[in-house]
C-alpha cells in the first residue's frame, strides 16, 4: 500500500491532475466527506488527509509514504530526513514583508535597527532579516496575520502572497518579496528502499505531468 499525504485546499486541487497523469483518480471528494483516509482507483494507492503544516512529519516518521507540501512548509519544518524529488510548481505564490502604506519599511530596516514582526514563519523571518543585519522582535500568530500592523502589536508582517487583494484589502502594501513558493513531493526515505518500484513510477508519471 502506497500512502500519500494531502491537505485539503488549493494543493489538493492542484495535485489532482498529477494523479490523473498517474492513472489514479481519488474516489471521494474530501470536501463533502468526513472521512480522513480516501481510497483511489488504484488499490494499492490511497490519500490520507491532513493539515498543511503536519504533511513533512506524516512523511518523515512513515505515517505516509509520500506527500505534496509547499516549500514554505517544508523550510519551517526542516525537511529533515525527507527525499525531495520534485518542484511539483503548483500551488504558487510568494512570502513576502508587508506593512502599513504609511510605515517607512526602508529606513526602518537599515542595518542595527530593530522591528516587531509577526509571522507564523519564523525561522524563515528570522533568517531573512538576519541576512540584512536587522534585529527582528518576531511574534508567532497563526492566522489574521493582516491584523497585527493594524493594531500596533507588529510594524510589520511576514506572509504568502498570491494576488495581493487581501492586503489591499486591509490597506497593507506588499513591502520586500523574501522567495517565490511552489509546492514539493517529499518522500520518506525508508518507503523509498522498501516500495522503490511503485514509489518510482509515481514520481516519474508527476515529473512526465509537470514537463508536458
Amino acid at each position: 500500500m502506497i500512502t500519500l499525504a494531502l491537505s485539503k485546499g488549493r494543493i489538493f486541487d492542484e495535485t489532482l491532475p498529477l494523479l490523473g497523469a498517474a492513472g489514479i483518480e481519488v474516489a471521494e471528494d474530501p470536501e463533502k466527506s468526513r472521512k480522513l483516509i480516501i481510497g483511489t482507483s488504484r488499490p494499492d494507492v490511497r490519500v490520507v488527509l491532513v493539515r498543511a503544516t503536519d504533511v513533512p512529519t506524516y512523511v518523515q516518521y512513515g505515517g505516509a509514504d509520500l506527500g505534496v507540501t509547499g516549500r514554505d512548509t517544508l523550510l519551517e519544518h526542516g525537511g529533515d530526513g525527507l527525499y525531495q524529488p520534485l518542484d511539483l510548481r503548483i500551488a504558487k505564490c510568494r512570502m513576502s514583508v508587508a506593512a502599513r502604506a504609511d510605515f517607512d519599511y526602508a529606513a526602518a530596516v537599515k542595518q542595527g535597527s530593530r522591528i516587531r514582526v509577526a509571522t507564523k514563519y519564523t525561522r524563515c523571518a528570522a533568517e531573512h532579516f538576519a541576512d540584512k543585519g536587522v534585529h527582528v522582535d518576531l511574534i508567532k500568530l497563526y492566522g489574521s496575520m493582516e491584523l497585527a500592523p493594524l493594531t500596533g502589536l507588529a510594524d510589520a508582517i511576514v506572509d504568502l502572497v498570491s494576488s495581493g487583494s487581501t492586503l489591499r484589502a486591509n490597506h497593507l502594501v506588499e513591502v520586500e518579496e523574501i522567495m517565490q513558493i511552489s509546492s514539493r513531493l517529499v518522500v520518506n526515505q525508508a518507503a523509498l528502499k522498501l516500495k522503490r518500484e511503485p514509489i518510482r513510477q509515481l514520481i516519474d508519471a508527476f515529473a512526465a505531468a509537470i514537463e508536458s
